[in-house]
């Protein structure tokens, strides 16, 4: 029997989450049994779709989800992806030492079906990478980037939440590219980040009183194409900035996710019409076919220096809810991580 820790979902959230929303427990989990794995998690990560989950969080009657991705369930750990190693297995599938992605974050030491986890191949990436710039995280910045809006050498691409995990790498693609990248960032120290990795335009949207007049002023000619992960009135001014025949991909719109108030939708959507401008919807999970060529071309970046990673890292899985707190409010600079063992 081994003894682990997990942080559980106390009380459905009334609209952003709290500490008292959560609870850390101690529970016994026994050797695996029959085609399942045990597995030590290493690295949590925390990304925006956790705090969606929490706000749809229904009670321990409900019948069981319908799907591992379905909300929170009050009274047991959320989900998260999650990187560990297999530390017994009862499956032939995987031995001890496997490092392996799961959606059993949350926790420290746990019992899964074989099926249910990603055996990972070591690399030239390092664990938590799988969770970032080698995960979804990743491919949603290089799928949005080279397939959904094809930024090309010489056009400008306006990144919102560009100091984020997938902004700043969907900055850093789209300059490799040879594109003149605005990113739009909220503090000094985000601003400072994005002028380190080479962002040509940089917006620091919590000293700015009017988003339309500093676009203008990084971008006198316009974008053409947005990578939008805000919404609300960073939505509006890239539309406002947006050329004819602009691209704009809807990868997140953070405004509101946290469960507070939302920015109300753009009010100037006829220039979409009037600049035919292109707004297309966007999930990283329709590019899931391209990851083995994404994980070798990042790593390939990384080793040339092309490519920076900054995570911020919390440290045990005490501070599991607090790291989603503070992703909720944009304490982060990259990637937002929790480093469990």
């Amino acid at each position: 029997m081994t003894i682990s820790r997990e942080i559980r979902l106390r009380a459905k959230p009334n609209g952003a989450p709290v500490p008292s929303d959560f609870e850390l427990a101690t529970v016994d989990v026994p050797p695996p049994g029959p085609g399942e794995v045990q597995v030590r998690n290493l690295w949590m990560s925390v990304d925006p779709w956790m705090l969606r989950a929490l706000r749809e969080a229904v009670g321990p009657e409900a019948p069981p989800q319908p799907s591992r991705f379905g909300s929170s369930v009050v009274g047991k750990a959320p989900h998260a992806n999650a990187v560990g190693e297999v530390i017994a297995s009862g499956d032939p599938q995987f031995t001890v030492g496997d490092l392996v992605l799961s959606l059993d974050g949350w926790r420290e030491v746990f019992n899964t079906p074989a099926k249910d986890l990603e055996r990972l191949t070591p690399g030239r990436l390092p664990p938590q990478a799988y969770l970032g710039v080698g995960g979804l995280t990743g491919l949603a910045a290089y799928a949005g980037v080279t397939r959904v809006l094809d930024v090309k050498a010489g056009e400008t691409l306006l990144v919102t939440a560009a100091a984020g995990a997938v902004g700043s790498t969907a900055c850093q693609i789209a300059k490799i590219r040879g594109a003149t990248v605005i990113g739009s960032a909220g503090g000094p120290e985000k601003a400072a980040f994005l002028k380190e990795i080479g962002v040509d335009g940089v917006i620091d949207y919590k000293v700015e009183p009017d988003l339309d007049a500093a676009l203008a002023r990084v971008a006198p000619g316009g974008v053409d194409a947005v990578f939008e992960n805000v919404g609300g009135r960073h939505l509006a001014a890239g539309l406002n900035a947006a050329k004819p025949f602009a691209r704009v991909l809807l990868c997140g719109l953070m405004t509101g996710m946290a469960g507070g108030a939302s920015e109300p939708v753009p009010a100037n959507l006829m220039r979409v019409v009037r600049q035919r401008i292109r707004i297309e919807g966007f999930s990283a999970g329709d590019h899931f076919g391209e990851m083995p060529t994404l994980r070798a071309l990042l790593a390939d970046w990384l080793e040339t220096g092309q490519l920076q990673l900054r995570d911020t890292v919390a440290e045990g899985i005490e501070a599991a809810p607090g790291a989603l707190l503070g992703l909720a409010t944009g304490a982060n600079v990259g990637k937002m991580l929790v480093k469990l063992c």
